[in-house]
């Protein structure tokens, strides 16, 4: 059975569950930084996906990653699946301006992260209520 680790559990707001995966959004209002979580149980790994879970797993997180540069106007998009702190599978989508606070460098460990308002974060979910 699927549960969302506890470490996004803390870090991240539940956005919405798409076909595969579940949407959430960092709490660090620095970025617009989504992560998608496949609702799979004891997966560390994409190769560990069936081959149609890994392929709907591109396909959301393609869709994704167009609809953020689009809607925030990215100057580029990171995307990335580490899972050194958080073993379950979950890819970041990380929207990147040249003058965010880590530019060039990754987001990790560059600054500590600053919380969401409440009405910030009503305002991303009006944006990402158009996606799906």
């Amino acid at each position: 059975m699927f549960e969302l680790h506890p470490q996004l559990q803390q870090d991240c707001i539940v956005l919405d569950k798409l076909e595969l995966c579940h949407l959430l959004l960092m709490n660090d209002a620095s970025y617009p930084w989504f992560i998608l979580v496949p609702d799979r149980a004891d997966i560390s790994e994409i190769f560990q996906l069936s081959e149609a879970d890994q392929q709907l797993l591109m396909v959301e997180s393609s869709r994704l990653g167009q609809f953020l540069v689009e809607h925030f106007n990215a100057d580029k998009l990171n995307i990335a699946a580490l899972g050194n702190v958080v073993p379950q599978l979950h890819l970041h989508h990380i929207v990147r301006y040249e003058q965010d606070p880590s530019w060039p460098k990754p987001v990790w460990g560059q600054h500590p992260a600053q919380s969401y308002t409440p009405g910030r974060v009503d305002e991303i979910k009006d944006v990402m209520s158009s996606f799906k």
